[in-house]
């Protein structure tokens, strides 16, 4: 009680020799009102700013003794900084109805604002901290692929919601719920909310489900995007493209909507080369003697050729076939050799993978020939070095052609017309 009286006095010490002076109570009141407010303001800004400094050095030195990098997540986000303004908060709070003695409206007007502010401030604390405290999770390998900021952007929300709750209890003295019914804030609340809430039940499905991870290169054609997820957050997905552009897809779109995740190429032991070659119909024909044996220079087919050679004499001897007629009994074709010498060829080559699956297949004839399909898997899943292994699989399958007389299936051109028109004039 005896300090209460001492701090009034001091506080009323101004007003006190004012009126001494001749000064009039009211003006003298006011005088000493405006003067202290001014002082404890100053007072309260020195104070916060000593005990800010004092705080975030103390965090600094704390930070680098400790292993962990999560206080320097913390002294990142502005934590220290927060915590600071704590205690001048509750001195201001305590000192008001002091300095205000006598004007209950303006203890009641600086009480709402402090309470207000506190409110903010919590909220600021929170936020630093869980900021942080993502950050520090995206250092853990169990974590880095996670959408954490969704959940953090959730946690915001309820706070954030909570903050309001207060705020306008402490601004009108009445719960916010007491402004509507339950269901009409309901309906608000699901009008306003709508894609937070989508995407909220989005992310706990990309999550759990395992759809998504940043780092995934993902193709959504829908949204023009092709490239590395970079960030998963409560509404959207950020995409980077090849082109280094970025696109932000709707994070609910990822499971009401088709998209391709080359996540499984990318664990997988190579990436699929899926590719054919058009064979020009009329180049394929039955092996003659005189070509087996030329053929048999081709060190790739030499062994198949002489294995087959062998199965097929056996089989038309056995049938009496005429072999003054070539279509007679069992034959060889050029064709035949030559897929056996592009599969031969793949499972010397040190860039496919042998432990994937590889497959050299005649696929049904068309109108522009009959395709040749490799399919079969890149050792190196790097886009550049894939790109190098499969042009170089095809060049090789292309210039090998003419060696077994055969055709590669071509539309004609401008030349080809011309030189047709020239032989027939």
């Amino acid at each position: 009680m005896i300090g209460n009286i001492e701090v009034t006095f001091y506080v009323n010490f101004i007003q006190e020799y004012l009126i001494d002076k001749g000064m009039t109570f009211f003006w003298a009141s006011s005088v000493n009102l405006l003067v202290t407010l001014m002082l404890l303001g100053l007072a309260i800004l020195f104070l916060d700013r000593i005990l800010r400094k004092i705080i975030i050095v103390a965090f600094k030195l704390f930070s680098e003794k400790t292993k962990t990098t999560l206080d320097d997540f913390l002294l990142e986000n502005k934590f220290p900084r927060y915590i600071a303004h704590i205690i001048p908060v509750y001195i201001l709070k305590f000192s008001i109805p002091f300095v205000v003695d006598g004007y209950p409206f303006l203890i009641q007007i600086f009480n709402i604002a402090i309470n207000v502010y506190a409110v903010i401030l919590i909220v600021q604390i929170i936020r630093s901290f869980l900021r942080s405290t993502q950050k520090y999770l995206r250092t853990k390998e169990k974590y880095m692929d996670k959408p954490l900021e969704s959940y953090i952007q959730v946690l915001m929300i309820f706070f954030w919601g909570v903050a309001i709750i207060f705020i306008v209890y402490q601004l009108t003295g009445k719960d916010i719920m007491s402004f509507a019914t339950l269901g009409a804030a309901s309906a608000v609340i699901l009008l306003i909310f709508k894609d937070t809430i989508l995407g909220f039940v989005a992310s706990i499905q990309v999550s759990v489900n395992d759809i998504v991870r940043i780092g995934d290169w993902i193709t959504y054609g829908k949204f023009g995007a092709d490239g590395t997820v970079t960030d998963i957050n409560l509404a959207t997905v950020r995409v980077q493209n090849w082109d280094n552009t970025y696109t932000t897809i709707p994070t609910y779109s990822l499971i009401s909507d088709s998209f391709q995740n080359w996540r499984g190429m990318q664990e997988s032991g190579g990436r699929r080369i899926k590719r054919a070659v058009f064979i020009k119909q009329s180049s394929i024909q039955f092996l003659t003697p005189e070509k087996t044996e030329e053929y048999k220079q081709i060190q790739l087919v030499k062994s198949y050729i002489e294995h087959k050679q062998r199965e097929v004499i056996k089989y038309n001897e056995k049938a009496a076939a005429d072999k003054s007629v070539l279509i007679n009994g069992r034959n060889q074709t050029n064709f035949g050799i030559f897929r056996k010498y592009v599969d031969a060829y793949l499972n010397e080559n040190p860039a496919v993978s042998k432990e994937l699956f590889l497959m050299v297949r005649q696929l049904e004839p068309t109108s522009k020939g009959i395709p040749l399909e490799i399919y079969c898997f890149s050792s190196d899943k790097r886009w550049q070095n894939y790109e190098a292994i499969m042009a170089d699989i095809f060049d090789h399958v292309i210039a090998s052609v003419p060696y077994f007389d055969l055709e590669i299936f071509e539309d004609p051109t401008g030349s080809d017309l011309r030189s047709l028109a020239e032989k027939n004039s």
